[in-house]
Protein backbone atom coordinates (compact mmCIF):
# COMPACT_ATOMS: atom_id res chain seq x y z
CA UNK A 1 0.00 0.00 0.00
CA UNK A 2 1.49 3.50 -0.99
CA UNK A 3 1.90 5.86 2.11
CA UNK A 4 -0.48 9.28 3.04
CA UNK A 5 -0.44 12.00 0.72
CA UNK A 6 2.31 14.77 1.57
CA UNK A 7 1.40 16.83 4.43
CA UNK A 8 0.26 20.37 4.24
CA UNK A 9 2.46 22.37 4.50
CA UNK A 10 5.21 19.63 3.59
CA UNK A 11 8.48 19.69 5.46
CA UNK A 12 12.05 19.02 4.00
CA UNK A 13 12.63 15.19 3.77
CA UNK A 14 16.26 15.10 1.93
CA UNK A 15 18.15 17.91 0.15
CA UNK A 16 21.37 18.33 -1.49
CA UNK A 17 22.45 22.31 -1.59
CA UNK A 18 25.87 21.37 -3.17
CA UNK A 19 27.93 23.48 -0.61
CA UNK A 20 31.28 21.13 -1.18
CA UNK A 21 34.50 23.46 -1.89
CA UNK A 22 35.34 24.16 -5.60
CA UNK A 23 36.44 20.82 -8.11
CA UNK A 24 34.97 18.52 -4.71
CA UNK A 25 32.90 15.46 -6.32
CA UNK A 26 28.88 14.96 -5.18
CA UNK A 27 28.37 13.69 -1.88
CA UNK A 28 28.25 10.21 -2.22
CA UNK A 29 26.37 9.21 0.92
CA UNK A 30 23.54 11.23 -1.42
CA UNK A 31 24.80 10.47 -5.05
CA UNK A 32 26.21 7.91 -7.15
CA UNK A 33 27.70 8.12 -10.49
CA UNK A 34 26.06 6.28 -13.57
CA UNK A 35 29.10 5.73 -16.01
CA UNK A 36 28.69 4.38 -19.04
CA UNK A 37 26.81 5.19 -22.97
CA UNK A 38 23.23 6.81 -23.16
CA UNK A 39 19.96 5.10 -24.13
CA UNK A 40 18.48 7.15 -27.54
CA UNK A 41 21.37 6.68 -29.81
CA UNK A 42 23.18 9.48 -27.44
CA UNK A 43 26.61 10.56 -28.44
CA UNK A 44 28.43 11.15 -25.06
CA UNK A 45 30.34 8.54 -22.60
CA UNK A 46 29.08 9.11 -19.13
CA UNK A 47 32.50 9.19 -16.69
CA UNK A 48 32.49 8.31 -13.12
CA UNK A 49 32.04 12.00 -11.73
CA UNK A 50 35.03 13.24 -14.10
CA UNK A 51 32.90 15.80 -15.70
CA UNK A 52 30.57 16.61 -12.11
CA UNK A 53 31.91 18.37 -9.12
CA UNK A 54 31.01 22.03 -6.99
CA UNK A 55 32.05 25.31 -7.80
CA UNK A 56 32.51 26.33 -5.03
CA UNK A 57 30.06 28.90 -4.66
CA UNK A 58 27.02 26.19 -3.80
CA UNK A 59 26.21 24.95 -7.44
CA UNK A 60 27.06 21.33 -8.71
CA UNK A 61 28.21 22.04 -12.48
CA UNK A 62 27.72 18.38 -14.99
CA UNK A 63 29.84 19.73 -17.91
CA UNK A 64 29.63 17.93 -21.24
CA UNK A 65 33.17 17.88 -23.57
CA UNK A 66 34.57 17.34 -26.28
CA UNK A 67 36.40 14.65 -25.50
CA UNK A 68 37.02 11.36 -26.73
CA UNK A 69 36.42 7.85 -24.71
CA UNK A 70 39.31 5.69 -26.12
CA UNK A 71 37.53 1.76 -26.56
CA UNK A 72 33.77 3.12 -26.19
CA UNK A 73 30.75 2.67 -28.81
CA UNK A 74 28.47 5.52 -30.24
CA UNK A 75 26.35 5.88 -33.10
CA UNK A 76 28.41 7.70 -35.90
CA UNK A 77 29.46 11.15 -34.27
CA UNK A 78 28.47 13.78 -37.56
CA UNK A 79 31.65 15.99 -37.20
CA UNK A 80 34.11 13.02 -37.18
CA UNK A 81 32.42 10.40 -38.70
CA UNK A 82 33.49 8.12 -35.72
CA UNK A 83 31.94 5.32 -33.62
CA UNK A 84 33.95 6.10 -30.95
CA UNK A 85 32.35 8.44 -28.37
CA UNK A 86 33.48 11.90 -29.05
CA UNK A 87 32.13 13.26 -25.98
CA UNK A 88 32.11 12.87 -22.35
CA UNK A 89 29.23 14.38 -19.92
CA UNK A 90 27.86 13.77 -16.20
CA UNK A 91 24.51 11.36 -15.44
CA UNK A 92 24.15 10.52 -11.34
CA UNK A 93 21.33 9.49 -9.40
CA UNK A 94 19.91 8.49 -6.04
CA UNK A 95 19.39 5.14 -6.63
CA UNK A 96 20.13 2.98 -3.63
CA UNK A 97 20.77 6.04 -1.54
CA UNK A 98 17.80 7.38 -1.08
CA UNK A 99 14.01 6.74 -2.96
CA UNK A 100 10.88 8.03 -2.08
CA UNK A 101 6.93 7.83 -2.76
CA UNK A 102 4.76 11.08 -3.16
CA UNK A 103 6.28 14.56 -2.09
CA UNK A 104 7.40 17.55 -4.12
CA UNK A 105 10.62 17.17 -5.67
CA UNK A 106 12.09 20.70 -6.64
CA UNK A 107 15.61 21.73 -7.94
CA UNK A 108 16.82 24.56 -9.50
CA UNK A 109 18.68 24.69 -12.22
CA UNK A 110 20.34 26.47 -15.34
CA UNK A 111 20.19 24.78 -18.82
CA UNK A 112 22.97 25.05 -21.29
CA UNK A 113 22.44 25.84 -24.75
CA UNK A 114 23.92 24.45 -28.26
CA UNK A 115 22.48 22.38 -30.53
CA UNK A 116 22.84 18.43 -29.52
CA UNK A 117 22.77 19.47 -25.79
CA UNK A 118 19.77 17.71 -23.69
CA UNK A 119 19.84 18.39 -19.98
CA UNK A 120 17.11 16.59 -17.71
CA UNK A 121 15.87 16.24 -14.53
CA UNK A 122 13.94 13.13 -14.00
CA UNK A 123 12.87 10.20 -11.48
CA UNK A 124 12.77 6.09 -12.43
CA UNK A 125 10.51 3.82 -10.02
CA UNK A 126 13.20 2.22 -8.06
CA UNK A 127 12.33 -1.22 -8.89
CA UNK A 128 14.47 -0.58 -12.08
CA UNK A 129 17.74 -1.60 -9.86
CA UNK A 130 15.87 -4.87 -8.77
CA UNK A 131 15.73 -6.12 -12.21
CA UNK A 132 12.04 -4.65 -13.38
CA UNK A 133 12.61 -3.46 -17.00
CA UNK A 134 11.52 0.13 -18.52
CA UNK A 135 8.84 1.35 -19.18
CA UNK A 136 7.09 -0.78 -16.30
CA UNK A 137 9.06 0.40 -13.35
CA UNK A 138 7.57 4.18 -14.44
CA UNK A 139 9.76 7.46 -15.13
CA UNK A 140 8.89 10.74 -14.30
CA UNK A 141 10.57 13.47 -16.10
CA UNK A 142 10.50 17.08 -14.41
CA UNK A 143 12.47 18.58 -16.74
CA UNK A 144 13.63 18.10 -20.39
CA UNK A 145 14.88 21.21 -22.43
CA UNK A 146 17.15 20.85 -25.58
CA UNK A 147 19.59 23.06 -26.17
CA UNK A 148 18.29 23.78 -29.23
CA UNK A 149 15.15 25.46 -28.79
CA UNK A 150 16.09 26.76 -24.98
CA UNK A 151 12.69 28.15 -24.79
CA UNK A 152 10.84 25.05 -24.69
CA UNK A 153 10.63 23.15 -21.69
CA UNK A 154 9.12 19.68 -21.26
CA UNK A 155 7.63 17.66 -18.28
CA UNK A 156 6.32 14.20 -18.87
CA UNK A 157 5.29 10.44 -17.47
CA UNK A 158 6.02 6.97 -19.14
CA UNK A 159 4.00 3.71 -18.38
CA UNK A 160 4.28 0.67 -20.26
CA UNK A 161 0.42 1.82 -22.35
CA UNK A 162 2.60 5.65 -23.05
CA UNK A 163 5.97 5.98 -23.34
CA UNK A 164 8.31 7.56 -25.57
CA UNK A 165 6.87 9.98 -28.33
CA UNK A 166 3.62 8.76 -26.55
CA UNK A 167 4.58 9.77 -23.14
CA UNK A 168 1.86 11.88 -21.22
CA UNK A 169 2.82 15.42 -21.04
CA UNK A 170 3.22 19.42 -22.39
CA UNK A 171 5.64 21.70 -23.58
CA UNK A 172 5.50 24.99 -21.64
CA UNK A 173 7.16 27.93 -22.24
CA UNK A 174 8.21 31.42 -19.95
CA UNK A 175 6.44 34.85 -19.89
CA UNK A 176 7.12 36.87 -22.51
CA UNK A 177 9.29 34.05 -24.78
CA UNK A 178 12.27 34.37 -22.35
CA UNK A 179 15.21 31.77 -22.54
CA UNK A 180 15.95 29.05 -20.37
CA UNK A 181 19.87 29.46 -20.62
CA UNK A 182 19.36 32.62 -19.27
CA UNK A 183 19.37 32.04 -15.80
CA UNK A 184 18.48 29.55 -13.45
CA UNK A 185 14.67 28.16 -13.13
CA UNK A 186 12.80 25.73 -10.26
CA UNK A 187 11.30 22.88 -11.72
CA UNK A 188 9.56 21.14 -9.44
CA UNK A 189 6.82 17.85 -9.10
CA UNK A 190 4.35 18.05 -6.75
CA UNK A 191 3.13 14.18 -6.63
CA UNK A 192 0.59 12.56 -4.49
CA UNK A 193 -2.06 9.65 -4.97
CA UNK A 194 -4.30 11.62 -7.34
CA UNK A 195 -1.35 12.54 -9.51
CA UNK A 196 1.35 15.15 -10.15
CA UNK A 197 1.08 18.94 -10.49
CA UNK A 198 4.21 20.30 -12.45
CA UNK A 199 5.39 23.89 -11.51
CA UNK A 200 7.93 26.09 -13.10
CA UNK A 201 9.35 28.76 -10.31
CA UNK A 202 5.63 28.08 -8.37
CA UNK A 203 3.95 28.60 -11.71
CA UNK A 204 1.57 25.60 -12.46
CA UNK A 205 2.24 24.51 -16.31
CA UNK A 206 0.60 20.90 -16.25
CA UNK A 207 -1.50 18.49 -14.21
CA UNK A 208 -1.41 14.66 -14.56
CA UNK A 209 -4.80 13.31 -12.74
CA UNK A 210 -4.18 9.68 -12.16
CA UNK A 211 -7.64 9.22 -12.55
CA UNK A 212 -8.09 11.00 -16.19
CA UNK A 213 -4.91 9.04 -17.36
CA UNK A 214 -6.38 5.62 -16.71
CA UNK A 215 -9.85 6.48 -18.12
CA UNK A 216 -7.79 7.82 -21.14
CA UNK A 217 -4.74 6.05 -21.24
CA UNK A 218 -4.03 3.65 -19.44
CA UNK A 219 -2.44 1.79 -15.91
CA UNK A 220 -0.81 4.34 -13.86
CA UNK A 221 1.97 3.00 -12.33
CA UNK A 222 3.33 5.09 -10.02
CA UNK A 223 2.23 4.79 -6.30
CA UNK A 224 5.63 3.59 -5.52
CA UNK A 225 9.33 4.50 -4.39
CA UNK A 226 11.38 6.24 -7.34
CA UNK A 227 15.06 8.00 -7.18
CA UNK A 228 16.02 10.93 -8.56
CA UNK A 229 18.30 11.58 -11.64
CA UNK A 230 20.15 14.46 -13.18
CA UNK A 231 22.14 14.37 -16.57
CA UNK A 232 23.12 16.49 -18.77
CA UNK A 233 23.35 14.16 -22.77
CA UNK A 234 24.32 15.06 -26.28
CA UNK A 235 22.92 13.78 -29.26
CA UNK A 236 20.24 11.30 -29.13
CA UNK A 237 16.72 11.06 -31.51
CA UNK A 238 14.69 13.96 -29.77
CA UNK A 239 17.75 17.02 -29.50
CA UNK A 240 19.41 15.53 -32.66
CA UNK A 241 23.79 15.75 -32.89
CA UNK A 242 25.55 18.75 -31.86
CA UNK A 243 27.12 20.46 -34.89
CA UNK A 244 30.35 22.59 -35.51
CA UNK A 245 28.07 25.46 -33.85
CA UNK A 246 28.02 23.97 -30.30
CA UNK A 247 29.84 25.11 -27.49
CA UNK A 248 32.09 22.99 -25.47
CA UNK A 249 32.80 22.63 -23.04
CA UNK A 250 28.81 23.32 -21.77
CA UNK A 251 27.72 23.31 -18.19
CA UNK A 252 24.27 22.52 -16.78
CA UNK A 253 24.38 24.08 -13.44
CA UNK A 254 22.08 23.07 -10.12
CA UNK A 255 21.84 25.41 -7.46
CA UNK A 256 20.03 22.55 -5.12
CA UNK A 257 17.74 19.48 -5.12
CA UNK A 258 15.17 18.99 -2.18
CA UNK A 259 12.13 16.46 -1.44
CA UNK A 260 9.62 17.59 0.70
CA UNK A 261 7.19 15.28 2.04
Amino acid sequence: APPDDPSNPPSLAWSDEFDGPAGSSPDPAKWRADPGTGPNNELEYYTDHDNASMDGQGHLIMEARKQATPGSACPVDPLTGSTTCQYTSARMNTGTKFHFTYGRLEARIKVPKGNGLWPAFWMMGADFLTGRPWPYNGEIDIMEVLGKDVKTSYSTVHAPAYNGGGGVGSPYTLPDGADFSDEFHVWAANWDSKGIVYTLDGRTVFTISKDEVERTRGPWIFDHPFYIILNLAVGGDWPGPPDASTPFPSRMLVDYVRVYQ
